[in-house]
C-alpha cells in the first residue's frame, strides 16, 4: 500500500502544491512593510497592533493578513530570532520565519521519501531543509555586519563633521542615513525611526549595537551615551573615539598580515587528503574498491577526519587573536 502511495500522481500533486504554497507564502510575506504606519520591534508600545486594511488597496489588505497571522502564532515569538533577522534586515518577522522553516522542513520530508522511497532519505532532505535557513540567515547576519564594520568609520567621520557644522547628533544621524549606502543608511536609518517613534536615543543606540554585535560600535555607543548623560564637547569625544578605532583597525590590519601564512596552511593542511585522495581516484579508479569491504579502513578513514577537524579547529584557535 505504502509504495502505490509513493508510485501515486496525487503525493507529486500535493508536494506540487506545497511548493507552490512556499513560494506564494515567501512572496506574500517578503511584502515590504511601511515603516511610517507600523511600530519597530523595539518600541515599548503595544505590539501586533491591526492595520485595518481599506477595500482599494492590496497592500493594505496583505497587511492586515499579516498582523493576524503574526497574532495567532504570538506563542512562537522569540527575542533573540527578531535580532538575528533585524541584523539581517529580513523583511519578515520570527513567526513568519518559524513557519516558513516548519513548512519547508515537512515538504522536503515528503519531496525526499517520495525520490528515495524511504524514511532514512526523507529525513536526510527533512533534515537538510531545517538547517538551511539557519545557515543562510547566519551568513547574511555575518557580512551584512562585516560590511556594517567597513563604512563605521566614514559614518563617524560624517557625524562629527555635522555636529562641527551645526546639526544635532539626531540630525546627524539623518544625514549618515541619506549620504551612505546600505547597510549603514539601513541602520542609522532604524535609528532615527525608533527615536522619532518615541524611544530615547540611548535605547535606539543600544539597539543598534545589539544589531550589529561590533566592538567598535559598541564603543562609538557608549561614549555618546555617557556624554549624553553627563555633558561635553561631542565632537571632541567622537574625535578622540574615530582616532582610536582607526589605530585599531591598523593594528588588526597588522594582525591579520602576520598570520596570513597559519591561515592558509591550515587550509591546505585540511584540502590536502581529499585532494590526494581525488588525485589516486582518477589515476587508478578501483584504488578505493576494497574501502567499503574493510572495517579496518573505514576506522582509520573516520579518526583520520576526526583527527582532520581537530586540528583544524586548533589551527583557527591559535591564530585568532582579539584586538
Amino acid at each position: 500500500m505504502i509504495e502505490n502511495l509513493l508510485n501515486s500522481p496525487l503525493l507529486i500533486i500535493a508536494i506540487a502544491s506545497g511548493l507552490g504554497i512556499i513560494l506564494v507564502g515567501i512572496g506574500f510575506f517578503l511584502i515590504p512593510t511601511d515603516t511610517s504606519r507600523r511600530l519597530d520591534q523595539y518600541v515599548d508600545m503595544v505590539s501586533g497592533e491591526e492595520v485595518i486594511p481599506r477595500a482599494d488597496s492590496r497592500k493594505e489588505l496583505a497587511r492586515g493578513l499579516r498582523t493576524r497571522f503574526n497574532n495567532a502564532l504570538a506563542f512562537l515569538s522569540s527575542p533573540q530570532l527578531r535580532v538575528r533577522l533585524a541584523s539581517a534586515h529580513w523583511q519578515i518577522s520570527d513567526r513568519e520565519y518559524l513557519f516558513l522553516r516548519a513548512l519547508g522542513t515537512v515538504l522536503g520530508f515528503l519531496l525526499g521519501w517520495w525520490i528515495s522511497k524511504s524514511l532514512i532519505g526523507g529525513g536526510g532532505v527533512a533534515l537538510l531543509a531545517y538547517i538551511l535557513p539557519g545557515i543562510i540567515l547566519s551568513r547574511s547576519v555575518d557580512v551584512r555586519q562585516q560590511k556594517f564594520q567597513n563604512q563605521l568609520l566614514d559614518a563617524l567621520v560624517l557625524i562629527r563633521g555635522a555636529i562641527q557644522s551645526g546639526y544635532s547628533l539626531l540630525q546627524s544621524l539623518d544625514l549618515v542615513q541619506r549620504e551612505l549606502a546600505a547597510p549603514a543608511s539601513e541602520e542609522f536609518g532604524r535609528v532615527v525611526r525608533e527615536v522619532q517613534l518615541g524611544l530615547p536615543l540611548n535605547q535606539a543606540l543600544l539597539n543598534l549595537s545589539a544589531r550589529m554585535e561590533n566592538d567598535d560600535l559598541y564603543m562609538v555607543v557608549t561614549s555618546i551615551i555617557i556624554n549624553l548623560q553627563v555633558g561635553g564637547n561631542l565632537t571632541t569625544m567622537l574625535s578622540a573615539v574615530t582616532d582610536t578605532i582607526r589605530a585599531r583597525i591598523y593594528l588588526f590590519g597588522e594582525i591579520r598580515a602576520l598570520t596570513s601564512y597559519a591561515r592558509y596552511a591550515g587550509l591546505l593542511l585540511t584540502l590536502l587528503p581529499f585532494i590526494t585522495g581525488l588525485i589516486i581516484f582518477l589515476l587508478n579508479p578501483t584504488y578505493f574498491d576494497k574501502v567499503p569491504e574493510s572495517l579496518l579502513s573505514q576506522i582509520i578513514l573516520i579518526a583520520a577526519g576526526i583527527l582532520l577537524i581537530i586540528g583544524n579547529i586548533w589551527m583557527r584557535r591559535i591564530i585568532k587573536i582579539k584586538v
